[in-house]
């Protein structure tokens, strides 16, 4: 009897078990990448906010920290874009994958390609998938509105089945996903794996400081919101008290934090301010906006590093699936996926005897 949970998936990325670690800005670090790669799961390393220089070091820790193969994510339209791609290309040999929101065009996808690279954007759209595949794109990670960050309205268990009809590449389910009973059921619609964001920054490999974990861990389903006050556009987020004020502030306020975050940014990667503007405008995913709100897309990864990184809670942000709210531990890598296969073989015999 074939086994279920060898899928197109684990064949094509050569991963153990049929699931992603999804590439979160300042989450998705080497220690991270390492342990859901060395754990049998596929690990993304997030270089979306990394310089050229900082992609290149930390590609090379993950290569020391395991032998597995694993991917990297990056924007097209961030700073040093073009050198983070040759670097990608230069690690073929173990660079398996690459994913991408607002990815590249045609050209530079047949570039991974041409490389043996699979190319795995993440889409919230039925249209978008199609776009996708339209590009010449390997398969397409289906975030529903249950994922963490910036989110839709569709729910997973009705966008996936809408884009498993719509396309004819492997797809990989994401939003709402953290135990084997969930693997099972995104398999049972036809995607061939899994892809987890909040499960794994809640790992002990996750680099978050332990007051930010602390916080995440506390956060019940109740107290994640969906906000469209950090950049215009709908994002999930835990409640803090931080996301009060930012709910009850004005117009002047958010442009105030715009400015702010767009100096610090500038600092830290030296980009010019229209750069950083264009950058933003990227960011949003949506075209031409309004300036202010091109900007406030632009505070996302420094209020977001203030958390995740500085363990700041009080003046960052923390994005987060809805699936965040009934996390109650933080295991190890191994310790996760272990317990995900053995759940997911459960419930497939459970299924299977009944």
């Amino acid at each position: 009897m074939a086994d279920a949970l060898h899928t197109v998936l684990t064949e094509r990325l050569g991963c153990k078990a049929p699931i992603i670690q999804t590439a979160m800005g300042w989450v998705a670090e080497p220690s991270l990448v390492i342990g859901s790669s060395n754990a049998g799961a596929f690990g993304f390393l997030g270089a979306a906010v990394m310089t050229p220089d900082e992609c290149r070091e930390k590609i090379l820790a993950v290569r020391r920290g395991t032998d597995r193969p694993f991917g990297v994510n990056f924007h097209s339209f961030q700073p040093g874009a073009d050198k983070i791609v040759d670097l990608i290309l230069a690690n073929r040999d173990q660079v398996r994958a690459v994913s991408f929101g607002r990815g590249p065009n045609a050209k530079m996808i047949g570039r991974f390609k041409d490389a043996g690279i699979l190319c795995i954007p993440t889409v919230g759209a039925v249209k978008h998938a199609q776009k996708m595949v339209e590009l010449g794109v390997d398969m397409v990670s289906v975030q529903g509105g249950e994922g963490g960050g910036h989110t839709g309205s569709v729910p997973t268990t009705v966008l996936l089945p809408q884009v498993l009809d719509a396309v004819n590449v492997p797809v990989v389910a994401s939003g709402g996903f953290a135990d084997g009973r969930g693997l099972v059921a995104a398999l049972s619609y036809g995607a061939v794996g899994v892809a987890m964001g909040t499960r794994f920054l809640l790992t002990r490999e996750s680099p978050v400081p332990d007051s930010a974990k602390a916080e995440y861990l506390k956060a019940t389903t109740d107290k994640i919101i969906v906000t469209t006050k950090l950049d215009g556009i709908p994002q999930r987020m835990i409640r803090t008290r931080l996301m009060d004020r930012i709910e009850r502030s004005g117009s002047l306020g958010m442009w105030l934090r715009a400015f702010e975050a767009g100096a610090a940014m500038k600092r830290q990667t030296g980009a010019s301010w229209l750069h950083f503007i264009k950058a933003a405008r990227g960011m949003t995913g949506h075209g031409d906006v309004p300036l202010k709100q091109a900007m406030m897309a632009a505070t996302m990864p420094m209020l977001i590093q203030k958390a995740v990184v500085d363990g700041d809670i009080e003046n960052g942000v923390m994005a987060t699936g809805v699936v965040g709210g009934r996390i109650a531990e933080i295991p190890t890598c191994a310790e996760l996926v272990d317990r995900i296969i053995a759940e997911a073989r459960a419930r497939l015999a459970a299924l299977c005897a009944g």
